[in-house]
């Protein structure tokens, strides 16, 4: 199948970056939101996102105008993907949106159209099962922040064909990205590892352990991990963490999977993290990249 057309469902950080892939690699990308100023932000950050990399002499200027003219944005779903090759619906992680996204791409999609889900955890086949076409419905797992992450997560669902199945995988290679087909299980791989860890990491710091800093630490000196799981916890979204925990634990029906009651705890009180200035570290007058200090209380 040949891929020209690609529009992404969702202007937020992985919509906005999953468009900038595609653009930057010669796909036309039509970028669909219901919110206009979520589109208007979105542009404003692939534009940002473009400026740091021809400043690093990676790329040029003619290549971010290039780029920025493969987009086009729209608030409208049925006009979106019209003429779409492959959708990527990259809304937020909530399984009622999810199916009623795909319930409308499936009514107004061309029948060649390929239908991806960017989810981290919700079933590939249980998407599927609301469209006439499951065999063409896929999931295509980027991770964030997606134009520097390698990884992308191929979620086949019980019915997904070993043709769609090809064709992303090797599509996902025209974007510099390493395809890694997986089966349709709860948190599929990445998460399915990742999440018990950071949960794990979490109720260390609930039983009184050791602190913030100090189990970042450890992970990352003494594991070569990059980012400490609690950093790295409050990076994705403690409420994104909490809701894929609860996919998993559902889904298998094995406490070890149970978000930790701290956890569930700061979600409910509005602390997820980087998006709201504090989680389990806090961050500078509201600022997104710069951590303070590590902050707990039970």
């Amino acid at each position: 199948m040949n891929i020209k057309h690609v529009t992404v469902i969702g202007a937020g950080t992985m919509g906005n970056g999953i468009a900038q892939v595609f653009a930057s690699n010669d796909f036309k990308v039509t970028l669909c939101d219901v919110s206009e100023s979520a589109l208007t932000k979105a542009i404003e950050t692939i534009s940002a996102n473009l400026g740091r990399m021809a400043k690093k002499e990676l790329i040029t200027e003619a290549k971010i105008q290039e780029t920025l003219s493969n987009i086009v944005i729209k608030t409208s779903l049925q006009d979106s993907v019209a003429n779409a090759d492959l959708i990527v619906e990259a809304a937020t992680e909530n399984i009622d949106l999810k199916l009623n996204i795909f319930r409308q791409m499936d009514q107004f999609a061309p029948a060649h159209c390929i239908l991806s889900t960017n989810t981290s955890s919700i079933s590939i086949t249980k998407i599927a099962s609301v469209t006439k076409r499951p065999e063409a419905v896929i999931g295509m797992h980027f991770m964030n922040p997606v134009p520097v992450m390698k990884l992308v997560e191929v979620i086949r669902g019980y019915a997904t064909s070993d043709e769609v199945c090809s064709t992303v995988m090797a599509m996902s290679e025209t974007l510099s990205k390493v395809p890694v087909e997986v089966n349709d299980y709860p948190g599929f791989v990445a998460n399915r590892i990742l999440m018990p860890m950071i949960n794990e990491a979490i109720y260390t710091l609930y039983e009184g352990v050791a602190g913030v800093y100090e189990i970042d630490t450890v992970m990352k000196l003494g594991m070569a991990h990059p980012m400490g799981p609690l950093a790295l916890a409050d990076f994705i979204g403690l409420d994104v963490c909490h809701s894929i925990l609860n996919i998993m634990y559902q889904g298998f029906g094995n406490t070890k999977y149970a978000p930790c009651p701290l956890l569930t705890n700061m979600v409910t009180a509005g602390k997820l993290g980087r998006k709201s200035g504090e989680g389990f570290y806090i961050y500078a007058d509201g600022s997104k990249d710069l951590i303070v200090v590590p902050k707990f209380t039970k």
